[in-house]
C-alpha cells in the first residue's frame, strides 16, 4: 500500500520531469483502454444481467437509471481534478475501481451490483474528464484534435473487446459476471500509467497562480463562458437521452427482442464498431481542416438517422436483413465516432486551465440527470408507443436537435492556442481585479451601441 500511494504522490508538482507527448498519449490510451471495456460490461452483459436478477424490461431500464447517479462523483471528481491536479485523480482512480469492480462481479442482488457499478463509473468518469483535458493542455495546438481521435479510439476498442468474449464465456458455460475479472485486475496498470503521465505543467500554472483555487464550480456560467456552457450542457442533455435510448439497448435489442443469437450479436456489434473507428482519423483531420464546429453538427446530426434506421429494422421485402442492421449500424458508428474527435477538442479548448476539467464534469453530471430521466422514460413509454424499438427510435430524434444547438451557438476554436481559444488571458483578469474589468466590459457594450 505504501508504494502505490507513493506512485500516486510523485510528479504531482511542476519540478517533475515532463514525459514525452507520445508517453503522454500512451498512458491515456492504456487509461481508455481499461476505461471503455469496464464500462461497456453492463450494456453486453444486459440480456444475462436481467435474466440473473429476474428482472424485465421496465425493471432493467429503471436499474440503469439509478446506475446514473454516478456522475455527480465524476462531477466531484472532476472539480478536484481542477484544485489537486489530474494525474493524482487518474491514479487514485485507477487503484480504486477495481476493487469496485470486483465487489459488483460478487454481488448478490441488483441492489448492490448497482451500487458496485455506480462506484466504478464515477471513478472512470472522473478519470477520464481528466485524461482528455490532459491530452488537450500538453499537446500543441495542430496536434490536439489527433489526441483526442487516439483516446477516443482506445475507448472504442476497450468497449469492443467485451463483445468479443461474451459468446466465449456462454460457450464454456462461465457466467457474465466474469467479463469483470480483467477490470478488477486495472490495479496493474498502475505503474506504467504512472509513469507516463506528465507533470501537469499547464494547470500547475494555474494552481501557481491561485486562479484555480479562486474559481468555483459556477463560474462555468461566467459572463466570458455563460454561452458556451449552456449550448454544451444543453447538447449534452439531448445527445445523452438519444445516445442512452440507442447505445444503451442496441445489444438488448439485437438479442431479446430480434432474436439473434449471442455470436451473432457480438458479430453485428463489433464489426460495426471496427468500421467506426475509421471515424476516430477522419474526425481528427475534418476538425483541423474544416473545424470542430461544422465536424460535430454535420456529422452529429447525421449520425441519428442510422440509429434511427437500425431499431427501425429492416424491411419485410429485404433479402439479407442482417446486411440491414450492419449498414445502419456502421453509418451509426462512423458518424458519431466522427463527432467525437470534434466534440471532445472543442469541450477542452473552451474554458480555462481552472475550470476546464469541471466544465467536462458538468457535462457528465448533466448526461447522468438526463441518463436517468431517459431510462424513466423508456420504462414508461414502452406499453403506451407499442415497444422498445418504437421508443428508442423516436428518441434518437433528439440528437438532431443538438447539433443544430452546437452550430449556431459554440465558437469555434480551429487553429487557436489552448489560451485564446479559453480566453485565459481574460479569465486571469477577471480574476485579478473583476471590477476594472465589469468597467471595461461596460464601455465596450456603450462603445457598441454608439457605432
Amino acid at each position: 500500500m505504501r508504494d502505490v500511494i507513493s506512485i500516486l504522490k510523485r510528479g504531482n508538482s511542476a519540478s517533475s520531469i515532463r514525459p514525452s507527448t507520445a508517453a503522454t498519449i500512451g498512458a491515456i490510451v492504456i487509461l481508455l483502454l481499461y476505461q471503455g471495456y469496464t464500462l461497456s460490461i453492463v450494456g453486453v452483459a444486459s440480456p444475462w444481467i436481467a435474466k440473473s436478477f429476474a428482472l424485465d424490461e421496465g425493471r432493467l431500464a429503471r436499474l440503469f437509471a439509478w446506475m446514473a447517479v454516478s456522475a455527480f462523483g465524476s462531477l466531484l471528481l472532476a472539480r478536484l481534478a481542477d484544485r489537486i491536479g489530474r494525474r493524482l485523480v487518474i491514479l487514485t482512480s485507477l487503484v480504486l475501481a477495481p476493487v469496485f469492480s470486483l465487489g459488483a462481479a460478487l454481488a448478490p442482488t441488483p441492489a448492490i451490483f448497482a451500487l458496485f457499478e455506480i462506484l466504478v463509473a464515477a471513478l472512470l468518469g472522473g478519470s477520464v474528464s481528466s485524461a482528455i483535458v490532459l491530452l488537450a493542455e500538453e499537446l500543441p495546438v495542430n496536434r490536439r484534435a489527433r489526441g483526442q481521435a487516439f483516446a477516443a479510439f482506445a475507448s472504442a476498442i476497450g468497449g469492443m473487446l467485451g463483445y468479443l468474449l461474451v459468446p466465449f464465456l456462454l460457450a464454456w458455460g462461465y457466467s457474465w459476471r466474469w467479463l469483470l475479472g480483467p477490470s478488477a485486475l486495472g490495479v496493474l496498470l498502475v505503474p506504467p500509467v504512472a509513469a507516463m503521465l506528465p507533470a501537469e505543467s499547464n494547470w500547475s500554472r494555474a494552481a501557481s497562480s491561485g486562479s484555480a483555487r479562486r474559481s468555483h464550480i459556477y463560474d462555468i456560467f461566467h459572463p466570458l463562458y455563460r454561452r458556451r456552457s449552456i449550448a454544451l450542457l444543453s447538447c449534452a442533455a439531448l445527445d445523452t437521452v438519444a445516445g442512452t435510448a440507442v447505445n444503451g439497448w442496441l445489444y438488448f435489442e439485437a438479442v431479446s427482442i430480434l432474436g439473434l443469437s449471442a455470436l451473432a450479436a457480438s458479430t453485428l456489434v463489433v464489426s460495426g464498431t471496427a468500421v467506426g473507428m475509421l471515424g476516430f482519423p477522419i474526425g481528427a483531420w475534418t476538425s483541423e481542416r474544416f473545424g470542430r464546429v461544422p465536424t460535430v453538427a454535420l456529422m452529429g446530426g447525421a449520425a441519428w438517422f442510422g440509429a434511427f434506421a437500425f431499431f427501425q429494422g429492416p424491411p419485410p421485402s429485404i433479402s439479407w436483413p442482417m446486411l440491414w442492421l450492419a449498414s445502419a449500424y456502421c453509418w451509426f458508428k462512423v458518424a458519431s465516432d466522427i463527432m467525437t474527435v470534434g466534440a471532445n477538442s472543442a469541450a477542452t479548448e473552451l474554458f480555462p486551465a481552472a475550470l476546464r476539467t469541471t466544465m467536462v464534469g458538468c457535462q457528465q453530471i448533466t448526461a447522468a440527470v438526463f441518463g436517468m430521466l431517459a431510462q424513466i422514460l423508456i420504462a414508461a413509454l414502452i406499453a403506451p408507443l407499442g415497444g422498445l424499438a418504437r421508443v428508442i427510435r423516436y428518441l434518437a430524434l433528439l440528437g438532431i436537435p443538438s447539433a443544430l444547438v452546437f452550430w449556431l451557438f459554440i465558437d469555434e476554436t480551429r487553429g487557436l492556442t489552448l489560451e485564446e481559444a479559453s480566453r485565459e488571458d481574460q479569465w486571469n483578469e477577471v480574476r485579478h481585479n473583476p471590477v476594472a474589468h465589469d468597467t471595461k466590459s461596460r464601455e465596450q457594450a456603450a462603445d457598441r451601441v454608439r457605432r
